[in-house]
């Protein structure tokens, strides 16, 4: 491995631990602690005497400003140490339009005053597009790690079923991502004394729409982790010709029983900070073991295999 795709890697962990403090910030109520100011806080570059809110969020940006010039050190790097045409210039460069976007979506959040105890659908959608735009980042910035480090470029023409599967899959995983999303924006803003009262919350037909949501996620993050483990297990099969992918297959396996037992903890424990924080550092890492999965899996495989194939489609009689 050079040194481009360590900093690739190296890039990512970073911008994983970024959107984790991201979610600290939401859990604590902290979003306003800057007020409506962007990209000043509070009217200041510096405030002072500073509440803890007030410290938290200037972290959390401090941080993503860090972010930000990182990923433009992708791009150039991507520039400078690969050649023309090389897959992960383009991967680089779609991870500075959605780290753009991000931070555009992250400002709208505070100038238009979608934080702390805001209890509107405008900030439940706000929330959904931050988590799509978050996983399209770290989706981009894992394959220009992976292409970096010597994956083969990819595409879905000619790959019948198994591409449609693997998008089916990313879509699952997308939308799981955000009925979490706006689960633990539910958690935050109605906070529940006992796991009776926070089932009498979701089931009052008096409940904020926000509670009603709440009670969808773990049947849609149970479905889209489903046919993740589905698609990790046909991929790993050893008759399967998808050798490249099956350590990824492997990780997506752990980390889906992983998640789903966390998940578990989160609804008993009543969704303690620290417990949505590992939440969602699990439901990232599994974002980022299916990305590399997809992309080994529909990278062409020119060696032959010792056994015949799995084939996605069904074989037409004779």
């Amino acid at each position: 491995m050079d040194r481009f795709a360590r900093y690739s890697w190296i890039t990512l962990a970073y911008n994983v631990a970024v959107v984790l403090w991201g979610a600290a910030v939401r859990a604590t109520g902290s979003g306003a602690g800057c007020g409506s100011h962007w990209p000043l806080c509070n009217g200041e570059v510096v405030p002072r005497s500073p509440r803890l809110e007030t410290i938290i969020e200037l972290t959390h940006r401090a941080t993503s400003g860090i972010a930000l010039l990182l990923v433009v050190g992708l791009v150039i790097l991507a520039f400078r140490w690969r050649p023309r045409g090389h897959a992960a210039r383009k991967a680089a460069a779609f991870t500075l339009l959605f780290m753009l976007t991000e931070a555009a979506v992250g400002a709208g959040l505070v100038l238009f005053e979608l934080v702390a105890d805001n209890q509107s659908m405008a900030r439940a959608l706000f929330m959904g597009t931050h988590l799509i735009n978050t996983f399209f980042l770290l989706g981009a910035m894992t394959l220009t790690a992976h292409f970096a480090s010597g994956g083969a470029p990819f595409g879905l023409r000619g790959r019948g079923s198994l591409g449609a599967w693997l998008v089916t899959g990313a879509a699952a995983l997308l939308i799981a991502g955000v009925s979490g999303a706006v689960t633990a924006l539910g958690d935050t803003l109605f906070p529940a004394a006992s796991l009776t009262e926070a089932l009498k919350q979701d089931l009052s037909p008096t409940a904020h729409i926000l509670l009603r949501l709440r009670f969808l996620h773990p049947a849609l993050a149970v479905a889209a982790a489903s046919l993740a483990a589905i698609l990790a297990v046909r991929l790993e099969a050893p008759q399967a010709p998808y050798r490249a992918a099956r350590q990824a297959s492997h990780w997506i396996l752990r980390l889906v029983f992983l998640q789903i037992v966390a998940g578990i903890f989160n609804v008993i424990l009543l969704a303690p900070v620290w417990m949505q924080i590992v939440h969602l550092l699990l439901a990232d890492l599994v974002w980022i073991s299916y990305v590399v999965m997809a992309a080994q899996a529909l990278a062409p495989h020119p060696y032959p295999l010792p056994s015949p194939p799995v084939h996605w489609e069904r074989r037409k009689p004779a």
